[in-house]
């Protein structure tokens, strides 16, 4: 059977998670407020995060990753995409060990993730 040419439909363009940084890897922003979020249902604790002004003038809520951190209002923050799955509304992270945002101390695993330098050997 011959296709009919003209009768096919594409498919919807997705919707972009992280439309503040589209076709960027990561832009420059100012903390403007550090905060904790509750996570969705199944899970517990405070997650923290910091809304962010960035240099395009958008405000967005970012995820700051691992334990412990040193930001503040006024801190100079690298943030990429990629959403916090349990905190509703957090759709960007921020990046360790970049700008004025600190890696994260004592760090054996995964440390190109945290920012955080090889420690020295006995």
């Amino acid at each position: 059977m011959q296709v009919l040419r003209g009768c096919r439909t594409a498919q919807r363009v997705r919707r972009t998670v992280s439309p503040a940084v589209a076709q960027r890897c990561q832009l420059k922003g100012v903390c403007v407020k550090v905060g904790t979020v509750k996570p969705k249902k199944p899970n517990s604790g405070e997650r923290k995060t910091a809304k962010v002004r960035l240099s395009t003038g958008r405000f967005v809520t970012a995820y700051i990753p691992g334990e412990g951190h040193n930001v503040q209002q006024h801190s100079v923050v690298l943030v990429r995409g990629g959403r916090s799955q349990d905190c509703p509304g957090v759709g960007y992270h921020l990046v360790r060990g970049a700008m004025d945002l600190g890696g994260v101390g004592n760090r054996i695993k995964s440390r190109s993730k945290y920012g955080t330098k090889k420690p020295k050997t006995a």
